[in-house]
């Protein structure tokens, strides 16, 4: 019953305030290879999409906390998370499709479903997303292979510790953007950041190892705001 879409498990967001139909979906998708986690709120599934690297997202339309347009628009326009998102809705008019494909959804399906359904269309979305996916993130001479995490710049191999690999990546994968500072401090904390400046701690030893080394900077402070990696100042 496995399917052979990587040599790696899809790893699911489920974002569904019934425990019931959470549980039913998890266990027909475990079958397939896929590892899911679950949120059964708007505000829980924000922290972990934040936090954790998933493949697909299956998130319901009407949820405690932050709805699920409201997750979506969030999702894409402030954490720039381009994570796949299959929506689940009771609501089946082709007003609401459209509302949920302009918040940032990339595929609706409507309750009641069956799960050989959601399960081939997740299938699509990953295939989707997996073929334009590179794992070789690069920004200038700086390389990080997400696959073996593996850093180098101008063919020079950079070691981090795990929050700097973290802070790394999320900045390479949206770059040249800025990103905000609560974002990068979720993504190592959660919602439970230790106290003192501790972002600026690891940004410091983040740039000991990437940029000192080097003639020219690539991780740039925006003042109050966040940090970004880029060429350019």
């Amino acid at each position: 019953m496995g399917r052979k879409l990587g040599e790696s498990p899809v790893r699911v967001l489920i974002v569904e305030d019934n425990r019931d139909i959470c549980e039913n979906i998890a266990a027909y998708l475990a079958k397939h290879h896929y590892i899911a986690d679950f949120a059964y709120d708007g505000i829980s599934a924000m922290k972990l999409a934040l936090t954790n690297s998933f493949d697909v997202i299956v998130l319901d339309l009407m949820l405690p906390g932050m709805d699920g347009l409201s997750f979506c628009r969030k999702l894409r326009a402030d954490a720039k998370l381009e994570t796949p998102v299959l929506m689940l809705t009771a609501r089946d008019t082709l007003d609401d499709k459209l509302k949920g494909f302009a918040a940032g959804a990339d595929d609706y399906l409507v309750k009641p479903f069956a799960l050989q359904e959601l399960h081939a269309r997740l299938q699509a979305l990953y295939k989707r997303s997996h073929g334009r996916t590179d794992n070789l993130l690069t920004v200038g001479e700086l390389t990080l292979d997400r696959s073996t995490l593996q850093v180098h710049r101008a063919g020079r191999r950079v070691d981090l510790n795990p929050a700097g690999l973290k802070l790394l990546q999320r900045l390479m994968e949206l770059a040249p953007s800025v990103v905000a500072r609560d974002v990068l401090e979720t993504l190592l904390w959660a919602d439970e950041p230790p106290d003192g400046d501790a972002l600026r701690s690891h940004m410091y030893k983040l740039r000991q190892a990437i940029d000192k080394p080097f003639t020219s900077p690539l991780i740039h402070t925006v003042h109050r705001i966040g940090y970004r990696i880029a060429e350019d100042a």
